[in-house]
């Protein structure tokens, strides 16, 4: 059994959020917070080993699992089913906090499957700041206007989601962020 005082926190939001330095970060203020390695369906490339990056299944070894109900969240990607470890994050719960960097779709899954999991969405503060991110990549006005849909969309599928965060710096995010995870834990 998972030791009471450490919690499973999700991160989630649009692309272009942030999502990444702020965890990044996050884990470079935190020490009682870890994630743990997703777990796939693909076949591994020689370049990758099994644990590192990924843990590896093959089809039966992944509908194992699925019918053990040991996955939290899972979406099929290219013919390839990815996920979270039910296992896996209770293992780890016994040591330190967990924090996964889901999308909302897979957010809001793990939260049905794990409902004390704490759900925090991240997002600039305003549409016209993530509109300014996402022109610096977008290749047309056509790529902005889709993405600019999804994000909307993203932000109104996130309505479980137990807090919210601007990720306008990264830097003060991540602050925020732990500063949850600690009123949370009873630090």
């Amino acid at each position: 059994m998972a030791n009471s005082s450490k919690r499973c926190f999700v991160v989630s939001g649009p692309t272009g959020a942030g999502l990444s330095g702020i965890v990044s970060t996050l884990f470079s203020l935190r020490t009682d917070t870890g994630t743990v390695t997703p777990i796939t369906s693909r076949k591994m490339k020689d370049s990758e080993e099994n644990g590192t990056g990924f843990f590896f299944y093959d089809l039966e070894g992944w509908n194992g699992l699925k019918d053990a109900g040991d996955l939290l969240e899972s979406t099929e990607l290219a013919g390839n089913d990815y996920g979270t470890s039910r296992k896996l994050v209770n293992e780890l719960l016994k040591e330190k906090n967990v924090l996964l960097n889901l999308s909302v779709e897979r957010a809001a899954q793990l939260k049905k499957n794990m409902p004390e999991a704490i759900c925090v969405y991240m997002e600039p503060s305003t549409a016209e700041l993530l509109r300014e991110r996402y022109a610096k990549t977008a290749r047309n006005s056509f790529e902005l206007a889709a993405r600019m849909e999804l994000a909307k969309e993203q932000r109104e599928l996130s309505a479980f989601c137990d807090y919210r965060i601007a990720s306008d710096d990264i830097n003060a995010a991540a602050q925020q962020l732990s500063n949850l995870i600690g009123q949370l834990t009873e630090e």
